[in-house]
Formats: structure tokens, sequence, C-alpha cells
């Protein structure tokens, strides 16, 4: 039986990768568009900086952002000032870190998506008499939905894996940053395999059946398409 830290930890997890999936996708959607569409020479940058936790270590995004959470830096201090308690150890703390660090996961898996519709679709909407509002919402959204479902499940499970840059960020703290990843990590340190055995199961089959249904879900939607051009 798991202990009630465990399943603090597992509720915590939850909590966290559901806010940071959540925001993600809002903040993932302008920006794909723009790394989708644009032909300023600003993309490249942008691109790679999208990019950049893929290959850099996580404690040096932690570092950064302990950094930047800091009361001396412009960040830190601007918080202060608007009465924003501190980030660092926090739960808020978490999801910014979270945000930063799992954002191409979310990213990327949209652009492509919308990159893959063409200009075809949208000129068309646009020439019937849309804005570009409509357009985006009736045309785009519907048509880059396998992007976004890919994106959402990718952010979460990468949130929930996610261990380097929560303990520097969040340390842990029982009920406000102790995660599922730290955790596990201390029931190892402490020779309790048992426990740690209960709750890497618990998210082995947890990720199993999240990558299953997406895999369930893209064979459905190929199988249907294949059909609809067959007719």
């Amino acid at each position: 039986m798991l202990s009630p830290d465990d399943w603090q930890a597992l509720w915590l997890t939850g909590r966290l990768a559901l806010v940071v999936t959540v925001l993600l996708l809002c903040v993932a959607t302008p920006l794909a568009w723009w790394l989708a569409r644009s032909r300023s020479w600003l993309r490249i940058p942008v691109s790679a900086l999208v990019a950049m936790p893929l290959v850099l270590p996580p404690t040096v995004i932690g570092f950064y952002l302990l950094l930047a959470f800091s009361p001396n830096s412009l960040l830190g201090s601007s918080l202060a000032a608007s009465g924003i308690g501190p980030l660092a150890f926090s739960f808020q703390g978490l999801v910014i870190a979270s945000m930063v660090y799992s954002l191409p996961f979310v990213v990327q898996p949209i652009q492509n998506a919308m990159a893959a519709i063409g200009d075809r679709p949208v000129e068309a909407s646009l020439l019937l008499g849309a804005n570009p509002w409509q357009t985006f919402r009736r045309v785009v959204l519907p048509l880059a939905r396998p992007g976004y479902v890919v994106a959402a499940v990718l952010g979460f499970a990468h949130t929930v894996g996610e261990f380097g840059i929560v303990l520097m960020i969040g340390g842990n703290i029982p009920g406000e940053t102790r995660v599922v990843s730290v955790s596990i990590y201390d029931h190892v340190e402490a020779l309790n395999y048992d426990a740690a055995h209960r709750l890497s199961g618990i998210v082995v089959v947890s990720a199993f059946l999240l990558l299953m249904s997406v895999y369930v879900w893209q064979s459905k939607r190929t199988k249907d398409m294949t059909q609809t051009v067959l007719r």
C-alpha cells in the first residue's frame, strides 16, 4: 500500500502536469502558428531558443531560473514589489520551471501540424469571406487537432517525469513541491525499494496506458480517413 505521503506526491504530480499542460497549450498555440507561418529572420533564433531545453541539462535551466527567481533579480524584485511571494520552493515556481522545460515538447508537434496544413485551406477560407480569427478557429485548429493531442500527451508525460529541474526549483517540501520523481528518489536513497517499486510501477503503467490511448486514437483516425478516401 502507498503511504499518505506517496498519495500526496501522486496528487501533486498530476495537478502540476495538468496545470502545466493547459498553460503550455495556450502559450504554444500563437507561438507555433507564428513559427509555422513566419518568414522573418527571427524564426530561426526563436526556434533554436524554444528547442534549447531538449539539449540543456535540467540543472542548468534550474540554476538560471533560481537566479531569475532571486529577490535580487529584476524579475524577483518586481514580483516582490507586486506582492507575489517568492517563486523558488513553491508550487508556482514549479509550474514556471516545468513550462520552460517542457515547452519544445508542446510547441513542436503543434507547429508541425500547422505547417502540414499548407496555404490553400487558409487562403480558401479568407477568399470565402472569413476573417483571420474565424479562419484560425474553424480551419486551422480542427486540422491541427492531431498535433494538439500529441502535444498534450507529451507535455503531460514529460512534466510527470521531470526530476532535476523540479528538485532544484522546488526542493523537497511535502505537500508543496515533493512530486513523484523526488519521492521515488527519497525511497531509493533510504533503501526502501518496495515503496520505490510501487510508485515507479504506477508511473510506468500510467505512461504505457497514456501512450497506448494515443496510438489507438491515431490508428482509428488513420483508418477512418482511409475509408473516407476510398468511398
